[in-house]
């Protein structure tokens, strides 16, 4: 039996756990929502923040006197991670060498496609948390009826359902959400609206884009949730999103997707330190196959919910 390489006897891949920890599945926007905090417990409470966490704090103090020492965020519910692993195949038939390591392409697309599930799945996990009505209060959230919805075209206005969101955040907690999550049914609706081709109408684009959105509801970033999922017997596809928009503050990153949970925020993705990770490869001679483990716990919490408001039914017909 020949002997271990050194990559071989690691217990971790370091190139594609870096790989898996930067991927992103295209068209998923729940990280947006619920970026990632890393945690060191697979249990505890959510650090969670209310009005106090944006109030204006006296500074000065006078000489001698001692400084105002100050906390943010206090115990709110509970969170669990439970963990999820599910392993990457790369078949001797997708190798010219049989007898030797997959290379890095053949190893990355394998664990690609065990990311994409591990993507999908926290999308829904994050679309169910933000789209439920019952982790509002009454003054975030509001559902549209008849003439309201933005199915209705003629008489809808978007524009006026979006700062009515961003004032009720204002009124919260001091500051306007930078988020706007729109649903696939919802952005759809949006290019047939009149109140907003009317005011988008010396836009050079064909369509209504999220830029211009943007722009026309002064907020840094309007994003679409395309993500589908199947569900039930007949695996039927459904709008991971539905027909809702939330809009929300969410803690802006110096750098990549990764916050710190002690920051005020929506919510995040308590995601375990060195999460997600790839494991190096074992030999499955019953399948003829090099398997990769890869490894992802985590769990998206709601930490401040009076930074969002939820619209629901916006996209409905």
């Amino acid at each position: 039996m020949p002997q271990q390489t050194l990559a071989q006897s690691r217990v971790i891949d370091p190139i594609l756990t870096t790989h898996a920890i930067g991927y992103a599945r295209p068209g998923n926007i729940g990280q947006l929502l619920f970026p990632t905090a890393t945690v060191g417990q697979y249990g505890g409470k959510v650090l969670t923040f209310g009005k106090e966490s944006f109030r204006k704090y006296n500074t000065k103090r006078a000489p001698g006197s001692a400084t105002q020492r100050i906390t943010f965020g206090y115990d709110g519910d509970p969170y669990a991670i439970v963990p999820a692993a599910l392993e990457a195949l790369v078949p001797d038939e997708n190798m010219t060498d049989a007898a030797a390591v997959p290379g890095i392409d053949l190893a990355s697309d394998a664990v690609d496609l065990v990311l994409d599930v591990f993507e999908l799945e926290h999308e829904v996990e994050c679309a169910t948390l933000a789209r439920n009505a019952a982790n509002y209060d009454s003054s975030h959230k509001t559902t549209l009826t008849g003439t309201d919805k933005w199915t209705a075209g003629g008489t809808a206005d978007p524009t006026d359902d979006i700062m009515t969101a961003q004032e009720a955040l204002r009124a919260s907690i001091g500051v306007r959400g930078n988020l706007v999550v729109l649903s696939a049914t919802a952005f759809a609706a949006l290019q047939s609206v009149d109140k907003i081709i009317e005011r988008l109408k010396y836009h050079s684009a064909a369509s209504v884009t999220t830029d211009m959105l943007a722009r026309l509801w002064n907020v840094p970033q309007v994003v679409v949730g395309e993500a589908v999922a199947a569900e039930g017997v007949d695996d039927t596809l459904g709008d991971v999103w539905g027909n809702d928009v939330i809009v929300a503050y969410v803690s802006p990153a110096a750098g990549g997707n990764r916050r710190s949970a002690a920051r005020p925020s929506y919510g995040y993705t308590y995601t375990m330190k060195g999460h997600p990770n790839v494991k190096t490869p074992y030999r499955d001679e019953n399948r003829n196959s090099w398997v990769y483990g890869v490894n992802c716990d985590r769990v998206p919490v709601i930490s401040g919910i009076t930074a969002g408001f939820l619209i629901k039914d916006a996209g409905a017909a």
